[in-house]
């Protein structure tokens, strides 16, 4: 997948828990913060906290 330069960026969810990652896009415009989101961990088969990664 080519990334485009542009308002959205790719970022990578990393787990509060494990060592577990996703990579999703964000708009930079409309969430200039870092992302927080509740996401299910395969590692620990359960909802925990992703906190954005820089």
């Amino acid at each position: 997948m080519a990334k485009k330069t542009g308002i959205r960026i790719q970022i990578t969810l990393l787990s509060s828990e494990s060592p577990h990652t996703y990579t999703t896009m964000k708009n930079k415009r409309n969430d200039p913060d870092r992302m927080q989101i509740k996401k299910y961990d395969p590692v620990v088969r359960k909802h925990v906290l992703y906190k954005e990664k820089k």
